[in-house]
């Protein structure tokens, strides 16, 4: 069979790192790049993302490319927020063309944005095609990793999962999301807008509790700066001291008045002790801890790609991560698969 062709809308960190494990897995080939960034636009996408010339101009016409390339799936990887990518969506399942999203809100979105969920669905069954919302974060650490912990247990009372995160290894985008050298002020006046925090809490801890059975009476959320006692910098931020060097955001889900979901994460520059934990309470109890933690991007990157199998063979619809077949890593060469194929 051909390689799967593959069609990158959005460019930035996690977009670029999509397109390298593309072009290092036979099987796949990217045909089509989209970008609105003029610095990008009628560039060599092999340039843009630091590879070889790829014969592949960056377009700002996503119509255009969508037409023009004959993908077989589009990597959407723009916006966290599912209302700024919904006319990209329409605009791709339009064509016929099934989609793989980084977008947070796109993971979970029957209990945030009910509406947008049941039009993407609408769309995605009119086309005849799947689309999917994942990613390290939420996608896996903080929700599907979780659900499946709960596989081997008999009963479950309460889940709490925490993630904390060195951020000065993360992308500078990463870095200005939870605050990196802004002052308090700063910081207190941009969580009230919603522009620094984790997108996704609410939709994980919703995806838990479906996947259990429970009714949630309401989900909160809590951000909080983390300030330096000490100047800390990376290769993008330099934080003085007193300053905010990231955020402490928890989340936690409530089932008849007792909290039975909580999510807790800390993310700042300096952190000296990077992990991911899960711990179920329940018959049996479980407490799982990866020392280190998950690695953000090239995590994010390889679920994305590692899903496009299962995406291309799922039925039509809006789909989430608890209700495809468990992804999985595949080699350079995958039975019914082209070998060589590159960018």
């Amino acid at each position: 069979m051909p390689a799967i062709r593959v069609m990158h809308v959005g460019l930035g960190p996690v977009g670029a790192a999509v397109v390298r494990q593309v072009a290092g897995r036979a099987g796949l080939k990217s045909v089509g790049a989209v970008d609105v960034d003029p610095a990008k636009v009628g560039r060599d996408l092999g340039s843009v993302v630091g590879l070889s010339p790829s014969r592949i101009k960056v377009s700002a016409n996503l119509v255009g490319v969508c037409r023009s390339a004959r993908p077989d799936v589009a990597v959407l990887c723009t916006s966290s927020s599912i209302i700024k990518v919904v006319p990209q969506i329409a605009a791709i399942l339009k064509v016929g063309i099934p989609i793989v999203s980084t977008t947070e809100e796109l993971s979970y979105p029957a209990y945030t944005h009910a509406q947008a969920a049941r039009r993407i669905h609408a769309w995605a069954n009119a086309a005849g095609v799947a689309v999917l919302g994942t990613g390290v974060n939420p996608g896996f650490a903080m929700d599907a990793l979780p659900i499946m912990l709960t596989s081997i247990c008999e009963r479950v009372d309460r889940i709490t999962v925490r993630r904390v995160q060195d951020a000065r290894m993360r992308r500078l985008p990463f870095q200005q999301k939870i605050g990196a050298g802004l002052t308090e002020e700063e910081f207190e006046r941009l969580v009230r807008r919603g522009a620094v925090r984790h997108v996704g809490f609410t939709e994980s801890i919703a995806m838990i509790a479906a996947a259990l059975g429970w009714t949630l009476d309401k989900v909160k959320e809590e951000v909080r700066p983390k300030l330096a006692s000490a100047g800390v910098s990376s290769e993008f931020v330099a934080v003085p001291p007193g300053c905010v060097c990231g955020m402490i955001q928890d989340g936690v889900g409530f089932r008849q008045n007792r909290p039975v979901i909580r999510l807790h994460m800390e993310a700042y520059l300096g952190a000296p002790d990077s992990y991911d934990e899960i711990e179920i309470e329940g018959t049996p109890p479980l407490s799982v801890k990866v020392p280190g933690g998950f690695p953000g991007d090239i995590a994010t990157a390889s679920i994305v790609v590692n899903s496009i199998p299962n995406v291309l063979r799922a039925s039509p619809g809006l789909h989430t991560m608890r209700d495809l077949p468990l992804p999985s890593f595949f080699p350079a060469s995958r039975p019914g698969r082209a070998r060589g194929a590159r960018l």
